[in-house]
């Protein structure tokens, strides 16, 4: 084999590897929510942390890419999903707690994981996490930052 043959085939299995090597990183299927083209999820969306500190402090949840407008995925395997444009709720028999200025229901019905809707802003957003993987208070405090503009419309607990 002459040389030049040796080199491409040596450099078409090192771009091979390369593909293969992007082909990695996962890439989460997800449903956009109905209000998912709201210009303030873009906002929001932007303003998203690249990583989420996990309940283990030596391991951080790395940002993932999703297929859906306005949704975000955290860990590998994922363990932090949130969507911004979801319907708004409504008044609601589920828990309310406050963080940071934010009202958020708490359903905790596929407990250790929770699925908590911002109440009282629009667009609404919401977050479904493992709780055995990361804290509430860390996702809420780090998603709380990125939508710190949504207009409050509401609230569902005395300030």
């Amino acid at each position: 084999m002459s040389f030049s043959r040796r080199r491409s085939a040596a450099l078409a299995v090192l771009g091979l590897s390369a593909t293969l090597l992007v082909g990695c990183s996962p890439t989460v299927a997800l449903e956009p929510a109905p209000d998912a083209n709201n210009p303030l999820c873009a906002n929001v969306m932007v303003n998203l942390p690249d990583s989420i500190a996990a309940n283990d402090p030596a391991t951080k949840l790395e940002r993932v890419w999703t297929d859906a407008q306005s949704t975000a995925a955290w860990g590998n395997p994922v363990s932090i999903y949130f969507s911004c444009g979801v319907d708004v709720p409504a008044a609601s028999e589920l828990p309310c707690q406050t963080h940071q200025g934010f009202d958020w229901l708490i359903d905790d019905t596929d407990a250790p994981f929770y699925r908590m809707t911002v109440f009282g802003r629009e667009p609404a957003i919401q977050v479904y996490f493992n709780s055995e993987v990361v804290s509430s208070v860390e996702v809420l405090s780090r998603i709380g930052k990125a939508a710190q503009d949504l207009p409050l419309t509401g609230q569902c607990s005395p300030r």
